[in-house]
């Protein structure tokens, strides 16, 4: 039997301003990141939780730590960066383009009044990782926390795809990590110095996904990577955890997973609590996985999606669209029914 249900519900744009004035100095360095309009979706969402705005950890929780993040200069990784720096850290930030990198070290510093460091670095190229770590080292010394949040990603039908379209993502999801990962790693186990080693994957890496297949090949290789050497590198003091985010709606990643703007409804019907994740929420969770608190987490895949994932596997979750009269003309049909 098939039950038809039309849901006439009308979307409401919100937007989420939170007042400098609110929150203490260092509170208000890592507001001013989110500036991301979030909107609610389609769906029947009867409770609406509330968005936090402000950094949970403690000032100087990061205080005296070095944190190098690949893709630091915009989106998550400035996001990160900034929530890193407030909290005392040194940051230093890497990506191609050095114009962005310099700005947002700039623009971060003058927020946190801590230093963050600008180095161009091309992570597919294993001898530029190389030089930027032998930089780094000089600049600020070996890292307490990496960040491998360097991505590339786009939307295709996968017999589109060239062998270089599939190369150029691999080589920057799953190479670029392995690169970084294992320069600095190497150098730390020399150096007799543990770290935090986390990366930024995505839900559909253990699921894989059509239509970004060469993303969800890199990432579930960057996932089985920081198992591994979650288990291999451990009695070095070395500690690899993975965030898998759901949609958090950033320009870099929308740009090319949703440039029309046309599947923005649909990906916010999947979402159980109602809204896209925020910058501020994944830099939250990011700094408690990369901080002293969470010492005995490693090895660990954090799904940080709204229960976007759950929602999607779930063969009747759809059945939420079900009205209470349906339900009860269901329960009565049920009822009516005899033998097995």
């Amino acid at each position: 039997m098939a039950v038809c249900v039309a849901l006439k519900r009308s979307g409401l744009w919100r937007r989420f301003n939170v007042t400098a004035a609110r929150f203490s100095r260092t509170e208000r360095f890592f507001n001013r990141e989110a500036k991301i309009l979030y909107q609610s979706n389609d769906s029947a969402q009867d409770i609406r939780l509330s968005q936090m705005e402000t950094l949970m950890l403690p000032p100087g929780t990061f205080k005296g730590k070095v944190a190098f993040i690949t893709g630091g200069g915009t989106g998550l990784g400035k996001g990160m960066a900034t929530a890193l720096s407030s909290l005392g850290a040194e940051c230093v930030i890497a990506s191609r383009k050095l114009d962005v990198l310099k700005q947002t070290a700039e623009e971060i510093s003058l927020q946190t009044g801590n230093k963050v460091h600008a180095i161009q670095c091309d992570v597919r190229d294993p001898n530029a990782v190389k030089s930027t770590v032998e930089q780094m080292s000089k600049m600020t010394g070996l890292p307490d926390v990496i960040i491998n949040n360097a991505a590339g990603n786009f939307i295709s039908p996968s017999e589109r795809l060239s062998a270089n379209a599939f190369k150029t993502i691999v080589d920057i999801v799953l190479n670029g990590t392995a690169y970084v990962t294992l320069e600095i790693g190497k150098e730390l186990i020399k150096a007799k110095k543990g770290a935090c080693f986390l990366s930024i994957t995505t839900i559909y890496a253990e699921t894989g996904s059509g239509f970004v297949m060469p993303s969800a090949s890199a990432k579930a290789g960057v996932e089985a990577m920081s198992k591994s050497l979650a288990g291999e590198w451990g009695r070095y003091g070395m500690r690899f955890n993975v965030i898998q985010p759901g949609p958090i709606k950033t320009k870099g990643a929308f740009s090319r997973l949703d440039p029309s703007g046309m599947f923005e409804k649909e990906m916010l019907k999947r979402i159980p609590m109602g809204r896209f994740g925020t910058v501020n929420e994944i830099a939250n969770l990011a700094t408690y996985l990369c901080s002293d608190y969470a010492n005995w987490v490693s090895g660990a895949v954090i799904r940080f999606d709204g229960a976007e994932y759950v929602s999607i596997a779930g063969e009747f979750n759809s059945l939420q669209k079900v009205t209470s009269e349906q339900w009860d003309m269901l329960e009565s049909m049920i009822r009516k029914t005899k033998g097995s």
